[in-house]
């Protein structure tokens, strides 16, 4: 074996899961060291560094920057009068601090006009007042560093003070000392040393101060009167602001600075702000006055993370035990193997884990006979316990960064093409032959849906109305995959047992569950488990319902056993109907306790599983029907006009993609939605399936990234995403696209893993026999029982 031919034999799922966690304990370090030597104050981050992202919206480094409305701005300041703050704000300084501050209070003002930037501004003090805020914010004019600014300082020392003090100014200093850069230096710092005392007092009292840095100026347009102004001389202000307020507890406004530097080609005059650079600036202060009082998912500056409730501390008890169960249990199996001088186990280790590579969610077709024992048990709760511990550091946490999301053609597009092409290329032969619809084909199309669910989400395009339709498409595709999937296993085998209904819940809410535990969030956060677990519970009941019809009951029914169905589906397409024609009936069914927990949010709402219950309602009876459509097809010799289907398929891709382009709103392409998305899924199934070579062929690479599609799905809003899917993860801050991959490749890993583990803990809490299951059942609700008695379920 040549040394690249070892290489490639390393490369498995085990060495990737190593090497990932490799680099997640090296994150860790990074960032702590970091925190330890910079400290972990986003509000810091927020004032200190940023960067434009191409649409010229501003990401401070390390954080989330939430965008105020004036609703939201008004909100905040009604909530904070409401709980007896008062909102004062004082601007001083120059013409520059005047137009901010100007642009401040046009953000409150209802029936205020923008003030006009295009010209320097009145010399005087100004003042504007709301008394529904209890809202004072005054400018008081103070163009240079002198005696009035810092006895102003000093006044509020002694007396009533401001909320935030905003202060700078750098035009007239530089006018007055132009024939010397040292003695524009010395006067400058003369002044700032004034405000050092003064500064450290209103920070005792509370209060925050911020030092805007001078943007810098563009030499060939400024007005006659500022022509002897230079970047040379901004630049001597600005140091000497840093060398002597660094010292103190004023805080440096530097991110203003590159706010302005950024669209500087955009300053009208050539000194004054931009507009844009204005609304900027304006955010950073409503930011860092407001986001930690309104807990806004997309605000993570200047906001502290929620403090853990008396569950999640429970919770976490628990899986600390488990870890310290499970890693004592593998190192006293270790210290036994080295004492029993296997010296091969090397070898072993290495045959252990190919075979425990093979679960299904890499091999659909592989059944594991695992040995059922403590050990096995103890070391995949551990596992499971450490990921979802680093679930909660990377969500719930602020050790590491988050960032907003970033939307453009070229983003969302782009991974969306090499993905595809990747795709293609590990193409592969179907083993068990060319069949239409099979297990690799379904799970590529999950895995196909899951990489455009994940572009998604990470690029933020929510609000491009065809986008959003598709992923509302691919939302139907899952759930008409579900029930297609579940009929099939119900025809096929004709199991309703409790063993099997069991089984599959557990599957599909292990994850979920435990992070509802972990996370502090309802059930219902996680929409898309709440919706397939549903669903599978109406197809269960379906199936259940006698007579039961599956292919065994062919041969007592005959062909009735088909026209039973066919009524068990127009019986619950009904019933779908009147839940759907009845809001009320609706809520009369899902808000009664104590299934009430399920499907409300934090807020007590249910109108988030209404609209989702509403826009798929029909998906998982099209699947149904699908399936037993394509049974009776295949029991035919001959379908006419097979040759066309192929075309109209096509045509009904492009149709629905038509249709999202040229419906209006979100609300009508979804009411038009639910009745016919059924088309562009068979279509597509009808396309995939139109040769025996597409047929007997699968992206093995698709098809893999299907097979753990649940686990993604639910988790890529706290270890990909973050702020509950609000921004993006930054585990590797500075570098993006670098970033992007590394938390991909860790997040896909951490699936994989959770899916194995999955089905390695199914065969304890699901056994066999159908009394063990009712007894863990048991034994569920006894540990649900008081915390829904806690949470007001009963």
């Amino acid at each position: 074996m040549t040394s690249a031919e070892h290489f490639i034999s390393l490369i498995t799922v085990a060495s990737a899961k190593k090497l990932a966690a490799a680099l997640v304990l090296c994150f860790i370090v990074y960032h702590g060291v970091m925190h330890l030597i910079y400290g972990s104050d986003s509000c810091r981050w927020l004032l200190t560094e940023g960067r434009y992202k191409g649409d010229k919206e501003w990401q401070p480094y390390g954080c989330m920057m939430h965008h105020y409305t004036q609703t939201d701005s008004r909100r905040c300041l009604r909530y904070l009068a409401f709980m007896g703050h008062r909102n004062h704000f004082v601007f001083t300084g120059d013409a520059r601090v005047q137009q901010l501050y100007k642009s401040f209070v046009s953000q409150f003002s209802v029936d205020g006009k923008p003030a006009d930037s295009a010209k320097l501004l009145e010399n005087a003090d100004l003042s504007f007042n709301d008394v529904q805020l209890k809202l004072n914010v005054q400018f008081l004019w103070r163009p240079r560093l002198d005696d009035t600014m810092s006895e102003d300082f000093r006044g509020w020392m002694d007396g009533p003070a401001p909320s935030m003090v905003v202060a700078g100014c750098a035009a007239a200093d530089i006018l007055v000392n132009n024939a010397s850069e040292v003695k524009l230096y010395t006067y400058y710092s003369r002044g700032l040393v004034r405000l050092v005392q003064p500064a450290d007092a209103l920070a005792e009292k509370g209060i925050r101060l911020l030092w805007m840095m001078q943007d810098p100026v563009l030499k060939e347009r400024l007005p006659s009167q500022l022509s002897s102004i230079d970047n040379t001389k901004i630049n001597v202000c600005n140091k000497a602001a840093t060398e002597i307020l660094s010292h103190s507890s004023a805080h440096l406004w530097e991110s203003s600075k590159l706010v302005g530097a950024g669209v500087l080609e955009q300053s009208p005059d050539g000194y004054l702000a931009s507009p844009l650079s204005l609304r900027h600036k304006v955010q950073l202060l409503l930011n860092t006055y407001c986001n930690d009082h309104m807990n806004f998912d997309d605000g993570s500056c200047c906001s502290y993370p929620e403090a853990a409730t008396t569950l999640q501390l429970l919770t976490f008890s628990v899986l600390a035990l488990c870890t310290v169960m499970g890693t004592s249990a593998w190192i006293y199996r270790r210290i036994n193997q080295y004492r029993s001088g296997h010296l091969y186990s090397r070898v072993m280790l290495q045959e252990v884990e190919n075979n425990d590579e093979l679960t299904e969610c890499d091999d659909p077709k592989s059944e594991q006979n695992q040995e059922k024992n403590f050990y096995s048990l103890i070391t995949s709760l551990a596992l499971l316990s450490v990921i979802l511990a680093y679930f909660y550091l990377c969500d719930r946490t602020n050790f590491f960064m988050k960032e907003n999301k970033y939307y453009s053609e070229f983003s969302f597009w782009l991974p969306l093409g090499y993905i595809l092409a990747l795709g293609l290329f590990f193409t592969e032969e179907r083993e068990g032959g060319p069949r239409a619809l099979n297990r690799e084909q379904t799970d590529e199309l999950r895995g196909l849906m899951q990489a455009v669910v994940l572009i998604y989400h990470v690029t933020g395009a929510r609000n491009v109305l065809p986008i959003y339709m598709h992923l509302r498409l691919i939302n139907s595709a899952y759930l008409f995959l579900s029930g297609y999937g579940h009929f099939c296993y119900f025809w096929q085998r004709g199991d309703v047992s409790l063993v099997r209904f069991a089984r599959v819940l557990f599957r599909l809410n292990l994850l979920t569950v435990s992070l509802c535990l972990c996370m502090n969030r309802p059930y219902q956060f996680y929409h898309f488990v709440p919706l397939v677990s549903f669903w599978f519970l109406v197809v269960y009941v379906l199936a259940w319902l006698p007579p039961r019809v599956h292919s065994g009951s062919l041969a007592e029914h005959g062909p009735r056993a088909l026209l039973y169905l066919a009524l068990k589906l127009l019986g619950l397409m009904s019933v779908i109907t009147i839940l759907y024609m009845s809001e009320v009936f609706f809520e009369k069914v899902f808000v009664t306790r104590p299934w009430k927990a399920l499907f409300v949010t934090t807020d007590d709402d249910i109108r988030e599983w209404w609209s989702r219950w509403r826009v798929d309602r029909y998906s998982v009876a099209w699947g149904v029907g699908f399936g037993a459509g394509l049974l009776v097809l295949q029991r035919l010799d001959h379908v006419p006009g097979m040759a066309l289907a192929p075309v109209l398929a096509l045509v009904s891709l492009a149709a629905y993609s038509t249709f999202t382009m040229i419906c209006h709103s979100a609300s009508e392409c979804e009411e038009v939605h639910s009745y016919v998305a059924f088309i562009p899924i068979v279509g597509y199934i009808v396309l995939r399936n139109a040769s025996l070579a597409l047929r007997g062929k699968h992206s093995a690479l698709l098809a893999g990234l299907g097979r753990i599609s649940l686990e993604t799905l639910v988790g890529q809003g706290h270890v990909w995403l973050a702020a509950d899917s609000h921004g993006v993860l930054v585990l590797l801050p500075r570098f993006p696209v670098l970033n992007l991959l590394v938390t991909s490749f860790i997040f896909i890993c951490a699936s994989h893993e959770i899916c194995r583990l999955t089905h390695v803990l199914a065969p304890y809490a699901v056994p066999n026999d159908w009394r063990h299951v009712a007894r863990n059942l048991l034994l569920f609700i006894a540990v649900l029982v008081p915390i829904g008695i806690h949470d007001g379920m009963f």
